[in-house]
């Protein structure tokens, strides 16, 4: 059991200690989420599974707070809307939920914020398109191929290489995107 720890653990530092151009495509989406929220543009986020939390999370922070008593933006996760997901993927398939939500909802300059592990998600993949044709920025969190991140006006490619150090990498990423919005003067970013 030991082995495992350390291994996992090992796996997750060598990915940290190579965060520089991660790091850089971080501040580019810092910079485009703030130029978003100051022209009064909104963001959905979706993801699949553990990447359907981190996109909640998200929205959890930005919403609400992640620290500091700040305004909120705002970030509408479609993943919360059980109603919404059931219907869609009743009617239209499990490929069309976040599409069709995106359709519904989302205005030229929004940001649609992805996130797929493998970069291949039909379902994000499909939300992505739809987002380019209504003149949308896309912003993928995913691993280093796939084609979401092909789409993406902006890629945030983990260092990770699996599934579960991607996800923790998100996660982190997530963070540092909330610290930036509470701790750090915008308008020098």
């Amino acid at each position: 059991m030991k082995t495992i720890l350390t291994e996992h653990t090992n796996e997750l530092i060598e990915a940290l200690n190579n965060t520089s151009a991660w790091h850089d495509q971080i501040m580019k989406v810092i910079h485009r989420l703030r130029e978003a929220f100051a022209a009064g543009n909104k963001v959905y986020t979706a993801g699949n599974g553990g990447s359907a939390t981190l996109a909640q999370h998200l929205s959890d922070e930005m919403v609400g707070k992640y620290k500091a008593d700040r305004r909120p933006y705002p970030v509408i996760a479609l993943t919360a809307d059980s109603a919404v997901l059931t219907c869609i993927g009743n009617d239209w398939g499990f490929s069309e939920i976040f599409k069709r939500q995106i359709e519904a909802l989302g205005q030229k300059g929004d940001v649609f914020l992805a996130y797929s592990t493998s970069g291949n998600s039909a379902n994000i993949v499909a939300a992505a398109e739809q987002a380019k044709l209504q003149g949308m920025v896309v912003i993928a969190f995913t691993g280093q191929t796939g084609k979401l991140k092909d789409i993406a006006d902006y890629a945030v490619c983990s260092p990770g290489h699996s599934t579960a150090r991607i996800q923790e990498l998100d996660l982190h990423a997530i963070h540092l995107i909330c610290e930036a919005f509470e701790t750090v003067n915008l308008e020098k970013i």
